[in-house]
């Protein structure tokens, strides 16, 4: 969780970063400096407020974490904050190389540094990287005495933020933690921002596991479980239902615990454990057997946990409870759900 209200901007600098195909990379003589306490205030509430997922990332390299660009200039900065502006250059010209895709915009790109922000009740110092594509058409009114005017202007819209990453002075050995925001670029003009500017990975922590588990066990269900098993619609539902109860009710999570109680039976544990083997090496990742439950990750999940029973385009059947009280049948008329229930509201 980030939290900026004590946050201050020490420094802030910035530079035009076009597409290298055919635009120029123009570069500042020198540090912006910002006296306002009011547009520092806003742009602090800018910079951080697109920021709003748990999910953490660090910076890596396939040989060796020295030789990431953005980790280098990042380290420098944090070991002395004053050579910002040099390091700002630097990392400018580094976005330049990679804004190489036809649909990469050219815009503004900053560099700022920032004290006193709050990661998971840690006091720490951080360094911004934004770069603002897109400009919105504003109004502005002008009045006299005698009459009113209005004129258009393009400008930057402070709720929208293009592209961010926020990096912290934390777990330096590992990339540091790093979190950011693409809110333009969606198709694999994507990449340029995440994987060949900032080359970083997600971070393998309780957000991470929880959130994949959370993923896998949906696959799962309602995936690879019908293709083993004779398996209805309701033990489908009764399952999913039962996952998110498991996180729900947990601190901490150990795979054998919820296997024998979520999915019980020995024969559908085992083919559990073995997609879980194949889900981790068909997306490349690991995920824990044991690690401490994030809430957030949970809530994030369950809201795509939907155990619902559709039955042909007549009825949806939303389960909630008790599997017992669903019976599953056929009779002359054709397949039937009986549902038992105390109350009617």
């Amino acid at each position: 969780m980030i939290d900026h209200i004590n946050t201050t901007l020490n420094k802030l600098c910035a530079h035009w970063v076009g597409n290298k195909t055919d635009e120029l990379l123009i570069q500042s003589k020198q540090e912006i400096d910002i006296e306002d306490e009011l547009l520092r205030d806003t742009l602090i509430s800018y910079f951080f407020n697109s920021f709003k997922t748990e999910d953490y990332y660090n910076f890596y390299h396939e040989s060796d974490l020295k030789y990431n660009e953005v980790f280098g200039y990042a380290s420098d900065i944090f070991e002395n904050p004053s050579i910002i502006f040099e390091q700002s250059i630097n990392l400018a010209k580094h976005l330049y190389e990679k804004s190489i895709h036809p649909k990469v915009k050219g815009g503004e790109f900053y560099v700022v540094y920032f004290q006193e922000c709050i990661l998971n009740g840690m006091s720490l110092d951080a360094i911004g990287l934004f770069k603002s594509e897109n400009k919105d058409t504003f109004l502005k009114v002008r009045s006299t005495s005698e009459n009113f005017g209005i004129e258009a202007e393009k400008g930057i819209n402070i709720n929208k933020l293009d592209k961010g990453c926020l990096i912290f002075n934390a777990e330096k050995e590992n990339g540091y933690i790093v979190a950011i925001v693409d809110n333009t670029n969606k198709g694999s003009e994507a990449q340029y921002w995440v994987d060949d500017f900032l080359h970083i990975k997600q971070r393998q922590d309780e957000y991470f596991n929880t959130n994949n588990l959370l993923s896998m066990c949906k696959t799962f269900v309602t995936k690879d479980l019908p293709t083993r098993f004779d398996v209805s619609k309701a033990d489908q539902a009764d399952l999913l239902n039962k996952s998110v109860q498991f996180f729900k009710e947990k601190d901490n999570f150990d795979i054998r615990e919820f296997a024998n109680q979520v999915m019980e039976q020995p024969e559908v544990i085992e083919s559990f454990n073995s997609f879980k083997q194949e889900y981790e090496e068909g997306l490349g990742l690991e995920i824990m057997d044991n690690f401490n439950i994030s809430e957030s990750a949970v809530k994030k999940q369950a809201r795509s946990f939907k155990s619902v029973i559709k039955l042909d385009k007549n009825f949806h059947i939303y389960v909630h409870g008790d599997r017992k009280l669903i019976e599953q049948g056929q009779d002359e008329r054709g397949k039937y759900y009986k549902v038992y229930y105390r109350e009617e509201e």
